[in-house]
């Protein structure tokens, strides 16, 4: 009984004209076979369908975000390659809004915001790859523009780092990013907790 003000909250939130689910670089090269695998990432991209199919259901607003790297020297991503198609978990269905940027935040040089305000969308649901980069820089960028937001926690995506030596497995570094969102920037939670928030129903 103590979640349900949380879960009402929730709800009202996803079930609202005013909500929209950007999905994040969730493209070919993070996968399996890819050029940047990260850990995990057919189990986010499975996470981030069901939510996409959740929205679809509701007929709530939708924006894809496809990375295309112009960025000398890039190895992933790359323009006119398999690569940097959206994957198929999540693939946009025709007239589904699909946004391309050269940056790690979606909204830098790209109609993001423009549309969003637009749309009078105040809430956004986020998910995507990597954690650590553009989910990252989108998150607090959305934030610092005014939007609440959700982020889907196993929706998500990235891949251990080294620093000075030390060697951080993807999931801490998965943890940490998560955990550094939380609270302030937005409400972490699992894909299950909107599934369960009765969107869709």
């Amino acid at each position: 009984m103590k979640d349900a003000p949380k879960t009402g909250a929730l709800k009202q939130r996803i079930l609202g004209t005013e909500t929209a689910l950007l999905l994040v670089d969730i493209q070919n090269d993070y996968f399996p076979g890819g050029k940047m695998e990260l850990h995990r990432s057919l189990e986010a991209g499975v996470m981030a369908g069901k939510a996409l199919y959740q929205f679809r259901t509701l007929g709530l607003p939708i924006i894809h975000i496809q990375h295309v790297a112009t960025r000398p020297g890039a190895s992933f991503f790359l323009p006119d390659t398999e690569g940097v198609q959206i994957h198929e978990s999540v693939k946009p269905l025709p007239g589904e809004i699909l946004f391309q940027k050269h940056y790690f935040n979606a909204f830098r040089e790209t109609p993001l915001l423009d549309h969003l305000k637009a749309g009078g969308i105040r809430t956004l649901v986020i998910c995507g790859m990597m954690t650590h980069m553009c989910v990252d820089a989108t998150v607090r960028a959305a934030f610092d523009h005014g939007f609440q937001c959700i982020l889907l926690s196993d929706a998500c995506a990235t891949r251990g780092l080294s620093h000075q030596g030390v060697d951080v497995p993807a999931e801490f570094v998965q943890a940490a990013f998560l955990g550094a969102l939380s609270g302030l920037y937005a409400k972490v939670v699992p894909t299950a907790d909107v599934l369960a928030s009765g969107a869709g129903k």
